[in-house]
């Protein structure tokens, strides 16, 4: 498949959820809590890009689907986008910038600090995740960082759990999942280990024994 034929399709249907809550918002259909709905939604679509984000590549080795790899970054942007449209509705409609409110919030509540640290980890990749970047700090130091995206992962899962009180169903889905994504990468990584010692011990040229005849 020719990634230029879908990449178009689907950056607009990634903007189909902030499509939807800027509608509820524009028609008051969000809820008694409007700000709050804004806020959950599009934290939750930021996560659910994540987590699409990891599951590319598993899905790209399994099914050697080569042009999957032309769409992680896109993915991977616009989870940073709802993460930025999550933040920014909680800091200017929910907070309206008070940061002494905001710092309190910050050190009472713990899935504020996951959420906060998460943001901070997503930042620096979405900034290099660009051809620029990769040729600037070159291509070891940059998958480097962006390996700090299980981290970042992890993180969204545990803001995303803690701050959840009653569905617990969604938090423990996006666990699980998140769990599966990263044992398969220790998997493939412990796999491929493996394989590139086979590989080299079979390579390595056999040592010749030679046996001397001591005469006596």
């Amino acid at each position: 498949m020719n990634p230029a034929q879908i990449k178009a399709p689907l950056f607009l249907v990634c903007l189909l959820p902030l499509a939807y809550y800027l509608r509820g918002a524009w028609t008051d259909t969000l809820g008694e809590d409007p700000i709050d709905a804004l806020t959950r939604g599009l934290g939750g679509w930021a996560l659910a890009f994540l987590l699409l984000t990891l599951t590319l590549t598993p899905l790209r080795k399994h099914t050697a689907w080569a042009w999957l790899a032309r769409l992680r970054r896109m993915i991977g942007l616009y989870a940073f986008f709802y993460a930025s449209a999550h933040m920014a509705s909680y800091l200017g409609l929910d907070q309206q910038f008070d940061w002494l409110a905001i710092i309190a919030d910050v050190v009472k509540r713990p899935f504020m600090v996951a959420g906060m640290l998460g943001f901070a980890l997503l930042l620096p990749l979405a900034i290099t995740s660009n051809d620029l970047a990769l040729r600037k700090l070159g291509g070891r130091r940059w998958q480097k960082l962006h390996r700090s995206v299980y981290l970042v992962g992890l993180l969204a899962v545990l803001h995303y759990s803690w701050m959840v009180k009653a569905e617990v169903a969604k938090p423990v889905a996006c666990a699980l999942l998140l769990a599966i994504l990263l044992g398969w990468r220790l998997w493939w990584r412990v796999r491929e280990g493996r394989r590139i010692i086979a590989t080299g011990a079979a390579r390595k040229p056999a040592r010749r024994v030679i046996l001397l005849t001591v005469r006596k």
